[in-house]
């Protein structure tokens, strides 16, 4: 029954609000999470009194479930901001004020239109980042498979023919898993965003004490922060997009496409395979093995040095380092599959 499940959320909600108030006891947080945890009664009280119109039974009491128990040991444990996206699959409101944004650099926006510009241009390195790491996923796989065959045996054609086939094997797993991680991802967001519409249909009034509320906790006052939440509010478009992103820290615009994702995932994983098996694809007589060495190796520092972009890190140490680990790596395959090769032989 739709009112009693959303009864249970709103009595889930509430208990682990009163969990990360008392997680941030001493802090500005502490209350915005006891009121919101207030905010989750009231409208779980509201949810029973349809439930009794429906001629249902109310529990008579609320007792949480092993998955909100573990979320609480985990806030306990962990704290609230390493858990986020645990949280946000929990309907947790409030995140944003964990936002690594720092007051001084980031003001609160004072309009509509401040809040519409704070959330545009997120995100851009994210495919970066996520190219840089398929690259390295598929050079570093296929580079290892070739090392470790090589050990085993010199004849070219089967170096190739094993090369190809986990490259293949890899790009597609590695497709496949990122289509079904990014579709599992936005069917939770788009649950999620769900659930806050039909809130925000119901009970607006609700809704925009609760984000009134997260605005008071990044520094507006009561009478600024309400009318702030009223004016959104009254947009129902803009409302529940501000209220994904303010409430449950989500960015409605960038759910992310699960089949974009699995070609991208593809391939990255493909470009950076085929590196090492680029001299055994011309079918080069002359060092093949040594020339896809060279390669690798190459290729491996160009991908530490960019990675270093997203760490801060020296990018002359990244590359050093990431060809340290691959090389260490390949000599070990390449030692193994030669004792495989000498005792199947």
């Amino acid at each position: 029954m739709h009112e009693l499940e959303s009864w249970k959320e709103e009595k889930n909600s509430a208990y682990l609000y009163r969990i990360l108030s008392d997680s941030e006891s001493g802090t500005a947080r502490q209350l915005l999470f006891l009121e919101l945890a207030h905010e989750a009664d009231e409208q779980s009280e509201l949810w029973a009194k349809e439930i009794r119109k429906s001629g249902h039974a109310v529990p008579a009491r609320y007792i949480p479930g092993r998955r909100v128990k573990t979320v609480a040991w985990l806030i306990r444990r962990l704290g609230p901001r390493r858990i986020k996206p645990v949280l946000a699959a929990m309907k947790i409101r409030g995140m944003a004020v964990y936002s690594s944004r720092r007051p001084m650099n980031h003001p609160m926006p004072l309009s509509v239109d401040d809040v519409g510009a704070s959330h545009r241009g997120k995100g851009t390195s994210g495919g970066l980042r996520a190219a840089v790491f398929g690259v390295n996923d598929g050079l570093v796989s296929i580079a290892l498979l070739i090392m470790g065959i090589a050990g085993a045996t010199s004849a070219s054609a089967t170096i190739l023919l094993t090369g190809v086939a986990g490259l293949l094997a890899g790009a597609i797993s590695m497709a496949a898993g990122e289509w079904i991680s990014m579709r599992s991802q936005r069917e939770m967001f788009e649950y999620q965003i769900g659930l806050e519409r039909d809130e925000l249909a119901q009970y607006p009034a609700e809704e925009t004490e609760e984000l009134a509320l997260i605005y008071q906790a990044r520094g507006m006052n009561r009478e600024e922060a309400y009318a702030m939440a009223k004016r959104m509010i009254a947009d129902p478009e803009l409302g529940l997009d501000t209220l994904a992103r303010e409430e449950l820290g989500l960015n409605p615009d960038e759910l992310g496409s699960p089949w974009q994702a699995a070609v991208f995932s593809f391939f990255s994983f493909i470009f950076g395979g085929l590196i090492p098996l680029l001299p055994f694809l011309l079918e080069l007589e002359r060092h093949p093995l040594l020339i896809a060495v060279t390669l690798s190796c190459i290729a491996l520092f160009v991908v530490g040095a960019t990675l270093s972009l997203f760490t801060g890190r020296d990018a002359l140490w990244g590359g050093l380092r990431m060809l340290l680990i691959g090389s260490l790596a390949g000599a070990a395959t390449y030692f193994i599959g030669n004792f495989l090769g000498a005792k199947i032989s």
